[in-house]
């Protein structure tokens, strides 16, 4: 049984072949996966794949890189949409300083005002960090978002910084990176993070995992993730796949 934590099933690039994606993610031992929607189109396609497969969940939010077009109207739908019993976390949201359609400003008010709304309906949140460490961990702090707690996607940060998120009550979520020979810091955060703090995801049709780096990523490929984990931790890949499975179920309160 593997999670996928966070995919983008979404995204165009699975217009041709989405069927035979997830078949082949089901032939692999994936589950479960949540499907992250990140702006108006986005978020629509997340919720029809959420309501058209009973194994696949929708993450709902705002992008930082898109905060500047994020209107009262779209954040008031984001808190409609959180009610839907497919959905069962808001973002990605946080902050992006490697591109700069956004000013900063707004990405970090466009962010607390998710991070209140998840409060609102309690529910976690997803975590996109770019560049932007300290001041992600300063407005989680500020805005008391260990209320809801949730997941820092595909985490680069250091295992120091690890801990402190899970102080926070997130999980750490580690994806194709891991597998890569030269990451030195993700198999570090593989190595120390304990096992009930790790969740496993794909960010597909991103960070493809070796040997497919470079490549379209999709589900299937969890798999690589957690048997990556599994050797730098000693354990068998279907303790990690139970592990990481059972902490997902239990964020996103999933029966």
């Amino acid at each position: 049984m593997l999670f996928d934590t966070h995919a983008h099933l979404n995204d165009e690039q699975y217009h041709e072949d989405l069927q035979d994606v997830i078949e082949r993610a089901q032939n692999e031992g994936v589950t479960h996966m949540v499907v992250v929607g990140f702006d108006r189109p986005t978020i629509q396609k997340a919720m029809e794949l959420a309501e058209a497969y009973a194994f696949i969940y929708a993450c709902v939010g705002w992008h930082p890189v898109d905060a500047i077009d994020m209107t009262e109207e779209d954040l008031h739908w984001i808190e409609q949409l959180a009610s839907h019993p497919k959905v069962v976390a808001l973002g990605e949201m946080g902050l992006d300083y490697h591109w700069d359609k956004s000013p900063k400003e707004i990405q970090k008010q466009v962010f607390r005002k998710q991070i209140r709304l998840a409060k609102k309906v309690k529910l976690p949140i997803v975590i996109h960090n770019r560049e932007a460490t300290a001041d992600i961990i300063e407005i989680l702090k500020q805005e008391g978002a260990e209320e809801v707690g949730g997941i820092m996607h595909c985490f680069s940060s250091s295992p120091e910084v690890a801990k402190e998120c899970i102080k926070m009550n997130f999980y750490i979520s580690l994806g194709g990176p891991v597998t890569f020979k030269n990451a030195k810091k993700p198999k570090e955060v593989a190595a120390e993070v304990p096992l009930d703090r790790l969740l496993i995801e794909t960010d597909c049709p991103y960070l493809a995992p070796h040997p497919y780096r470079g490549k379209r990523n999709e589900p299937g490929y969890v798999r690589l993730v957690a048997a990556q984990i599994a050797e730098i931790k000693g354990l068998t890949l279907e303790e990690v796949a139970a592990a990481t499975t059972r902490n997902a179920k239990k964020l996103f309160a999933i029966k």
